[in-house]
Formats: structure tokens, C-alpha cells, sequence
């Protein structure tokens, strides 16, 4: 047998940082990171994509990058470029050509930036175009919503939708760096700002218990919009998603994807509903689904379930949704199994609990207790009126 083998590792490192103002020109943060990766000789630019919707609720924020970049004149400015954001960012194709284009037309080569500002959708279609132009352009994040500061933000995946189908196109391009401002928070809809809370719920349900415990006891000052503890969920989930990907397997090599648990039934209802209903609610109707399924498993106790569904019912989250009612195997949330195992690759691996706070892998669903589950949401819901 005759071949040659090749191996090699390749290290990534970035940094999550958490600040206010970031675009103040008192606040050196920004640049400075930019001043540590100067190359002498090399005139790197960096090219903002913005959020439609950020820039909206933020009017002054164009002047502030503008005054930024002449203040601080390290790296050169490209333009900004403002695109939709939303699901719609990555539902349709165009806005990465957009920014494709814009890497091209503005020469930004791979030793210069490409900088999203805006919610998760936003970030996922940047990184993409990040990742694809030139093989690869340093992206840095800057998420402005609870739930892409909290989760997706600071990950590695970027991606679009494609053929009906979630992140069907997308690659595992690390950031170079994130920066969690807070001041984006403060006008964020009531919606916008619970949606977030769900992913915390989730990765605390399956890795702390304590942490789960903590937003228990501080589910009312969430729900009304209460900074200090809004501030120390993101930074706890933030690590917790940092850890895992640290540990375990960053570009999803296998079939497991633990940190998705309560997503299966998510991305296909979201999918169904044409996404009326935000990332974040849906993951909430999926914890609430699978956290039941798990107790009628007899994998966890009905104490542990009611606390699971009060926490979200305490935080505002609907726990259920018609669309996610089964008839029988064939329903259309039911195909979210399929699909999730597709995208995975090799067999399902869904999540569930055996403990708040601890999260088991299984490989196969039982569908009519998983119809007994919404069974019991849709009556939990119909009592509460």
C-alpha cells in the first residue's frame, strides 16, 4: 500500500469582551485591539456590516464609527454597509452577495476586517461572507442582542438559510474577536430582550445547575428588564458557551451537538411559522417540550419539570404553539427529528435531561410521548387562561 499522510493542528484564540460605549472615543478598547494586530507596512481596512435595525434604534451610531476611525487611524475605514437584519438576512441570498461585492469593491484583503454589528442572523450571514471571500477575512462580532451575546455571538458557526432549510450553507470560522457592548441592550423591544433569556436557560440546564438555580431567583428582574442581572446572565452564559466549545468538538465533527438541546422542535418552528415566531421563543417551546418528554421518560421528576416550565412561564415565554400539535408521525414538527439528523450528519442525537443541569445524549424519540408532551403543554396553557 503506497500513500502519503498529512497532519496538523491549527490553534484559534479570540477574545470576548464586554464594555459600554464602544464607540466612544474616550473608550480606547477598540482600538487598541486593532493596534495590537497592526502590520507594519500593510494598510489594513476594516468594512462595518450593520444591522438596519440597530442603526435605526442607534442614529448617531454611522457618526460615531466615522469620528472613531478618525480619532483612532490604525486601520482605515471602508464603509458601512446596512442590510436587513433579522431571519430575512438569511433567507435570502442576495444580501451575501452584497457583502461579497463589498469585500471586493473596497479591496478589504485577508490581513484587513470585515466587522458585523446587529442580532445573531446578522452576525451568521457576515461570518459566512467572511469566511468564503478570499478563503478567509478576519470577522469580528459585535452582537447587540441578549440572545447573539449571550450564545451565538460568541461561537464559531456562521451560515445562511437554503432550500427551506436552516443554516443549510455555512462554515466554522472562529471570530477574531467579540465585543458585547451594553448599550445596545437598552432598546432592545420587550421581546427582543426576552427572546435571549432562553439560550441561557438552556445551556444552565444541561451544564449548572446553579446557574439555573440564580435565574429562578432573579426571573421577575429579567423579565422586567433589570440590567445588573441581565449583564451577569450574559457574561455566565457567554462562558459556559465558551467552555463547551473549548472541550468539546468546535466544528461539530460527530453526530452530538449537546448545546442544541430543545432545538430540534426550535428550528422546525420557526421554519413553519415562517419566523413570525423569534429564535429565542421557539427555543423556549422546544426547553418546555423536551424538559416534559424527559419527565414522562421518568428521566427527571415532576418537581424538576414544574420548575423548568415556571421559570419560563415567570420570564413571559409562551411554552407552546399549535403549530407544534401532533396527530400523528407525521406531523410537520415531527419532521424537525428528520431534519436535525440530516444536518447533523450520521444518526440522531437529541439532548435530554437527567437532572437540572445535567443533559444526556439519546438517538432515538418515542413520538407519541413526545405527542403526550405537547399534549400536556397545550393543556398547561389553555388552564393558565
Amino acid at each position: 500500500m503506497d500513500y502519503l499522510q498529512q497532519s496538523f493542528n491549527i490553534k484559534f484564540e479570540y477574545r470576548v469582551h464586554f464594555t459600554s460605549g464602544l464607540f466612544d472615543v474616550s473608550n480606547p478598547l477598540f482600538h487598541e485591539f486593532l493596534q495590537e494586530r497592526d502590520i507594519e507596512g500593510i494598510k489594513q481596512k476594516i468594512l462595518f456590516i450593520a444591522d438596519e435595525g440597530v442603526i435605526q434604534a442607534h442614529p448617531d451610531l454611522l457618526e460615531k464609527i466615522n469620528n472613531y476611525f478618525e480619532a483612532f487611524s490604525t486601520v482605515e475605514l471602508a464603509t458601512v454597509v446596512v442590510i436587513s437584519g433579522g431571519e430575512r438576512a438569511k433567507n435570502d441570498i442576495t444580501y451575501l452577495t452584497d457583502i461579497v461585492n463589498a469585500v471586493n469593491d473596497y479591496g478589504v484583503d485577508r490581513h484587513s476586517y470585515l466587522a458585523a454589528i446587529g442580532g445573531g442572523s446578522l452576525l451568521d450571514l457576515a461570518g459566512f461572507a467572511a469566511a468564503i471571500s478570499h478563503r478567509g477575512i478576519k470577522h469580528i462580532r459585535i452582537p447587540t442582542t441578549v440572545l447573539s451575546q449571550n450564545d451565538s455571538g460568541v461561537g464559531v458557526k456562521n451560515g445562511i438559510n437554503f432550500n427551506g432549510k436552516k443554516n443549510f450553507l455555512g462554515a466554522f470560522t472562529p471570530p477574531v474577536a467579540v465585543f458585547n457592548d451594553e448599550q445596545f441592550l437598552t432598546t432592545l423591544t420587550d421581546r427582543d430582550w426576552r427572546s435571549g433569556i432562553s439560550e441561557a436557560i438552556k445551556v444552565a440546564l444541561i451544564k449548572d445547575a446553579a446557574f439555573f438555580e440564580w435565574i429562578e431567583e432573579n426571573a421577575r428582574q429579567l423579565a422586567h428588564r433589570s440590567m445588573p442581572e441581565m449583564k451577569y446572565l450574559i457574561r455566565r452564559c457567554a462562558e459556559l458557551h465558551l467552555e463547551h466549545i473549548r472541550s468539546g468538538d468546535p466544528f461539530e465533527t460527530g453526530s452530538s451537538r449537546p448545546l442544541d438541546f430543545g432545538h430540534w422542535s426550535a428550528h422546525k418552528l420557526e421554519q413553519l411559522t415562517n419566523f413570525e415566531v423569534f429564535h429565542g421563543e421557539a427555543v423556549a417551546m422546544g426547553i418546555a417540550l423536551d424538559s416534559v418528554y424527559s419527565g414522562l421518560k421518568g428521566m427527571i421528576t415532576e418537581k424538576e419539570v414544574e420548575r423548568i416550565l415556571d421559570v419560563l412561564l415567570k420570564i413571559r415565554f409562551e411554552i407552546t404553539h399549535p403549530l407544534m400539535e401532533i396527530e400523528n408521525e407525521n406531523s410537520p414538527v415531527l419532521l424537525g427529528l428528520q431534519e436535525f439528523r440530516e444536518h447533523l450528519g450520521g444518526r440522531l442525537t437529541i439532548t435530554l435531561l437527567t437532572a437540572i443541569g445535567r443533559g444526556k445524549e439519546v438517538h432515538e424519540m418515542d413520538w407519541k410521548l413526545v405527542k403526550e408532551a405537547a399534549v400536556q403543554l397545550k393543556q398547561m396553557k389553555m388552564n393558565a387562561f
